[in-house]
C-alpha cells in the first residue's frame, strides 16, 4: 500500500488525469486483493528479467491499474484563454464515465458564458496511458512531452480534466458545439490560423486534426505526441498574438488501447545491447523527424515596406523562368534567391500607393543575363457594379539587358482589395492565367511558373497576408464530369419514358373457342 500511495501524487499538472484514475484503483478492493496474490508473480518476474523485486512490483501494479482503466474511454481536457470570466464546473467523482449527456451539459455550461472561438484538438486516438507514460507522471518531469500543454492549462482562467469519456460520446463532440454554435467547423492548421483573421464577437469552430503513433517502438508514439504538443504551443502562441479569447479542447475519437509499456521491461530483460540498440534507434527516428521538419520548413514570405508599415507581401513554393533557346528550354530557379532565413532580395525600384503597387525583384546572373527583374505590377479601383474596390495583378514583367517582356494578367489575377490572391499554378503555358501582351512582344520566348503565388498589394496589416482569395472556381472537372453524367442519365431515362408512353395496346383479342378474328384488309 506504500507502494501504491507513491505512485497516486503525480506532479505534473497534466497527470492529474493520471492521479483519478490511480486513485479510483487504489480505492478497489478487488485491487488489493490483486496486489496481494500478486507478490509469486512479481518476484517470479524479477528473476526472470533480472531486476529488483520492488521494480517487478512496480511494474504488476502498473500494469494491473492500466488493465482495471476502460479500454472504451478517452480523456477530455477543456480549457479558457487568460482573462474569459467562466464559472468552474466541478469534475466528475473518481470512477465515473461520463457519457453523451453530461458531456452536452459540461460543453454547453462553458460556451453558454466562455468565448465562442473554440479549438478543438481532436486527436485521432488517446488514452489515459499516453499522459501516463509520456507526461512525466513519476517525478521524470524533463521527460514529459506535454510542456506546452501544461502551460496553456496553468495559464489558463478555468480548465476541466475528464479523465473517462465514452468514445462515442467523444466522437460526437463536433456535432455537438456544431449544434450550440450554430457554424460549420473549419479544419485548420497552425499557418492557415496566422493567416486568418478572427472575431470574439461571432462564434468560430477550429478543429487541428492530430495524428497518433501506432508502431511497435516506444519512440514513435512519444515524438508524434511531442510534436501534437508543439501544435498546440504554435496555435496559442498565435492565438495569444491576436489577443482573442477562446475556449480549446483536447480529446481523441478513439481510445488508444494502451500505451506500449511493455517495451520497458523488455529493454530490462535484453539487458544493455538491447538498450544501445534503442538508443541507436532513438538516435536515427530523431535524425529523419529533424530532416523531415527541415524538408516541410516553411519561409517568410517577400516584405515591401514603405516607411514603417509593410505594403506589398509575396510569398510562392517556387519561382522558375525559361527561356527559347536552339529549340530547347533552358530553365531557371529563382526561389532560393528569394526565399530563405538568410536571405534578403533587393527590392529597389518597388513601390506602393493607395492605387498603385510596384514590386522588383533584382536578381543577377539568370539564364546568362547580367542584371534580370522580376516585376509585379498591380492597381485597385472601385467597381459600380459590384459597389466594391478590387485589386488587379495588371502585369508580370520580366527585364533584362535592357529588354522587357510583358505578360497580362488582369482577366485573370484579381481579387478583393482588403483580400489577398492565392493560386496553386500561375504560368504562362499550362491552363495559363498570364499572356503576353502582343504576339511581338518578346514574352513569347519566355516562361513563368509560380507554384502556391500568394500575393497582396494593397490593405496589409501586421505583416500578414489577409483572407486569401482562391483562384479555383466552384466548377472544377470533376464537377463538370458529374453534372454532364447525370444529364445524360437523365435524357437516357425520358427517351425511355416517352417509348414507353408511346405504346399501344391491341383493341381485338383472339378467343381460341370462337371463331378466328377476320381482319380484312380494308382496316
Amino acid at each position: 500500500m506504500l507502494l501504491l500511495s507513491s505512485v497516486s501524487t503525480p506532479p505534473s499538472p497534466v497527470c492529474d488525469v493520471c492521479a483519478r484514475a490511480v486513485t479510483q484503483a487504489s480505492r478497489t478492493r478487488t485491487l488489493v486483493f490483486l496486489l496481494s496474490s500478486s507478490k509469486m508473480a512479481a518476484a517470479e518476474l524479477s528473476r526472470l528479467l533480472r531486476i529488483p523485486p520492488a521494480l517487478g512490483l512496480l511494474l504488476t501494479v502498473f500494469q494491473l491499474l492500466s488493465s482495471c482503466s476502460g479500454d472504451e474511454q478517452v480523456p477530455l481536457i477543456l480549457w479558457t484563454s487568460e482573462g474569459a470570466s467562466v464559472p468552474s464546473q466541478s469534475a466528475p467523482s473518481a470512477g465515473h464515465v461520463v457519457e453523451q449527456q453530461q458531456l452536452s451539459l459540461y460543453l454547453e455550461k462553458t460556451l453558454n458564458v466562455g468565448p465562442k472561438n473554440v479549438l478543438l484538438f481532436l486527436q485521432d486516438k488517446m488514452s489515459i496511458e499516453d499522459f501516463t507514460v509520456y507526461g512525466g507522471a513519476f517525478g521524470n518531469k524533463q521527460d514529459s512531452v506535454f510542456p506546452n500543454l501544461e502551460s496553456a492549462l496553468g495559464s489558463a482562467s478555468s480548465a476541466l480534466v475528464l479523465p473517462s469519456v465514452s468514445w462515442p460520446s467523444s466522437n460526437a463532440v463536433i456535432s455537438q458545439i456544431q449544434d450550440h454554435l450554430e457554424t460549420s467547423p473549419l479544419y485548420m492548421d497552425p499557418e492557415t490560423l496566422s493567416q486568418l483573421r478572427l472575431n470574439a464577437s461571432s462564434a468560430a469552430l477550429l478543429v487541428f486534426r492530430l495524428p497518433y503513433g501506432n508502431g511497435a517502438d516506444l519512440m514513435s508514439a512519444k515524438e508524434i505526441l511531442s510534436e501534437n504538443d508543439d501544435v498546440i504551443g504554435q496555435v496559442m502562441s498565435i492565438m495569444k498574438t491576436q489577443a482573442v479569447p477562446y475556449t480549446a479542447i483536447y480529446t481523441a475519437l478513439r481510445p488508444s488501447k494502451g500505451a506500449p509499456v511493455h517495451s520497458w521491461e523488455v529493454e530490462a530483460a535484453a539487458g544493455r545491447s538491447l538498450l544501445q540498440y534503442r538508443d541507436k534507434s532513438r538516435e536515427r527516428e530523431r535524425e529523419r523527424q529533424r530532416k523531415l521538419k527541415e524538408g516541410t520548413k516553411v519561409y517568410a514570405p517577400v516584405e515591401f515596406k514603405e516607411g514603417e508599415n509593410a505594403c506589398i507581401l509575396l510569398w510562392a513554393k517556387g519561382l522558375s523562368v525559361s527561356i527559347l533557346r536552339s529549340g530547347r528550354w533552358e530553365e531557371h530557379d529563382l526561389t532560393p534567391s528569394t526565399f530563405g532565413e538568410e536571405v534578403k532580395p533587393k527590392l529597389h525600384g518597388s513601390s506602393c500607393d493607395r492605387t498603385r503597387s510596384r514590386l522588383v525583384l533584382n536578381y543577377e546572373n539568370v539564364l546568362d543575363h547580367r542584371s534580370f527583374k522580376l516585376i509585379f505590377a498591380m492597381s485597385q479601383r472601385h467597381y459600380k457594379v459590384s459597389a466594391r474596390r478590387w485589386f488587379t495583378l495588371d502585369a508580370v514583367e520580366l527585364e533584362y539587358d535592357g529588354t522587357k517582356a510583358t505578360f497580362n494578367g488582369s482577366r485573370s489575377i484579381y481579387a478583393p482589395a482588403e483580400y489577398s490572391y492565392r493560386c496553386e499554378s500561375v504560368t504562362n503555358y499550362r491552363w495559363p492565367q498570364l499572356v503576353p501582351r502582343s504576339s511581338k512582344d518578346p514574352a513569347n520566348q519566355w516562361r513563368v511558373n509560380f507554384q502556391d503565388l500568394q500575393i497582396q498589394g494593397f490593405n496589409v496589416s501586421r505583416g500578414q497576408f489577409s483572407y486569401a482569395s482562391d483562384c479555383a472556381g466552384f466548377f472544377s472537372p470533376g464537377i463538370w464530369m458529374g453534372l454532364m453524367t447525370s444529364l445524360l442519365m437523365v435524357l437516357v431515362l425520358t427517351y425511355g419514358l416517352h417509348m414507353i408512353l408511346q405504346l399501344r395496346t391491341m383493341d381485338r383479342f383472339d378467343d381460341p373457342k370462337g371463331p378466328a378474328i377476320s381482319v380484312p384488309q380494308t382496316e
